[in-house]
């Protein structure tokens, strides 16, 4: 039986590298985000294993429009097998009065809401399809552990998917629905090659950081997708090994 996947936030960075190791490793892939003609630019980058990607415009911070992609998957595919719920925004860089209610709805909008909408409705899918059952990965962040300066958005939302992680993990445990997240930090990506240059630490210097190669999200996660549902990595952290993460700030 073919395995179905769907990725959010397929477009670039994180997610079109993990749809295409997906598409390499046998899966029948659904490229989610805003704009079509990028998740087909990333579909079409995979040369011969683009016949088994489908591009589907979704917005996330939409529940209307979250209900239409899974609509489309169950049409097409009659099941999910892996969800990775990867799309995300990062809001400006700013202090707690500096943001904004504009900028921390529209943070709080697409990387919670959004996360919980795809997980709900990926959770009524799998637990409804037989053989019942799937694989949700959250995409978390580091940074929910050890901030930065000015992401008080960022940091608050990437938090309580750890919360959505854990207590989707157990309401899981009855469908067979195993829930994870990855947890990744200062991966080489266009989004990241400020920190290349200098980004701002916790004692308000500005220094270079290491960055790992995306290879190295591409293996955890692929790691974590290959499990049988009887086994569930809950929460694993890959980073480049010289970042400032653990011990002082």
């Amino acid at each position: 039986m073919d395995r179905i996947a769907l990725v959010t936030g397929a477009g670039s960075g994180i997610g079109q590298a993990c749809a295409a190791a997906l598409l390499a490793d046998g899966w029948q892939v659904v490229y989610a985000g805003r704009r079509l003609d990028r998740l087909e630019a990333a579909i079409a980058a995979t040369g011969e294993h683009a016949a088994r990607a489908q591009a589907v415009a979704c917005d996330v911070a939409d529940e209307a429009s979250v209900a239409a992609l899974f609509d489309t998957v169950r049409t097409r595919h009659g099941r999910l097998d892996l969800l990775f719920n990867n799309a995300g925004a990062f809001p400006p860089t700013a202090t707690p009065d500096e943001l904004g209610a504009g900028a921390w709805r529209q943070a709080v909008d697409v990387n919670l809401n959004g996360a919980f909408y795809c997980l709900a409705a990926a959770f009524a899918l799998m637990r409804s399809q037989q053989p019942m059952g799937g694989r949700i990965i959250n995409n978390g962040s580091i940074s929910a552990h050890a901030p930065r300066p000015g992401s008080i958005a960022y940091t608050a939302t990437k938090h309580a998917i750890t919360g959505l992680t854990r207590a989707a993990a157990l309401d899981g445990r009855a469908f067979d629905i195993a829930v994870g997240q990855i947890d990744i930090g200062n991966v080489e990506t266009d989004m990241t090659e400020r920190m290349a240059r200098g980004v701002m630490q916790a004692d308000g210097s500005l220094r270079a950081e290491p960055r790992m190669a995306m290879d190295a999200v591409v293996q955890t996660f692929i790691a974590m997708a290959r499990l049988p549902l009887s086994a569930n990595v809950l929460f694993s952290t890959v980073m480049a090994t010289k970042m400032p993460f653990v011990g002082r700030g």
